[in-house]
Parts: C-alpha cells; sequence; structure tokens
C-alpha cells in the first residue's frame, strides 16, 4: 500500500477499501463496493484487494468481524481507521477547496 506517510495521504484504493468496511464485508463485497461506489472507475483484482486488506489490518485500521460463512473472511474498519478515514476526508476537503480557488482566480 503506497501513502503518502509525510502528507498522510491515502491512496484512492485504500481509502475506498477502508470506507467499504464501515460496514462489515468479506472481499468480493468489498471489491463490488469499490465498483459501485466509484461508479466503476475503480474496478480491483484479487491480489490488489488483500494486499490492502493485509496492510490495513497490520495498521489495526480493520479487523476480522467473524465468518461469513465457508471460507469468506468478513472485515470490519476499527475506531483507529474511522478516524483515519475522516482525517482522509478532510484532507480531502481541503485539497478540493484550494483547487477552487485557485480555478477562480484564473478566471479573473
Amino acid at each position: 500500500m503506497r501513502d503518502n506517510a509525510k502528507g498522510g495521504a491515502l491512496t484512492e484504493v485504500t481509502f475506498f477499501v477502508l470506507l467499504s468496511v464501515v460496514t462489515p464485508r468479506h472481499g468480493y463485497a468489498i471489491m463490488q463496493f469499490v465498483e459501485e461506489r466509484t461508479g466503476g472507475r475503480l474496478v480491483l483484482g484479487a491480489g490488489t484487494l488483500y494486499g490492502a486488506l493485509s496492510a490495513l489490518e497490520e495498521k489495526g485500521w480493520i479487523a476480522p468481524a467473524g465468518e461469513g460463512g465457508g471460507r469468506k473472511r468478513v472485515y470490519r474498519i476499527t475506531q483507529a481507521g474511522r478516524q483515519a478515514a475522516e482525517r482522509e476526508l478532510e484532507r480531502l476537503r481541503q485539497v478540493a477547496a484550494a483547487a477552487e480557488e485557485i480555478l477562480k482566480e484564473g478566471q479573473a
């Protein structure tokens, strides 16, 4: 997972995988959530998904939520993960606000 540690920025994939487990989900459901919520812009392969899940679990941002039946592992966001998602959302708001301001300046 390539996240910018200095700026605190998450990759878009990481951010959406984290958001996907606000409601506990298993891997395939996470893939569907991300594709649906991004309008098909992000389509995760299994390797990308499970790499992101592993990294998020190592950071303590997600945790297993029990078994989803059979071999399906269900994940949920942790309090630390929710805080990370909220920080990223605020960062994105600041980026958008700065971009809007710069674009308005260019119209003057």
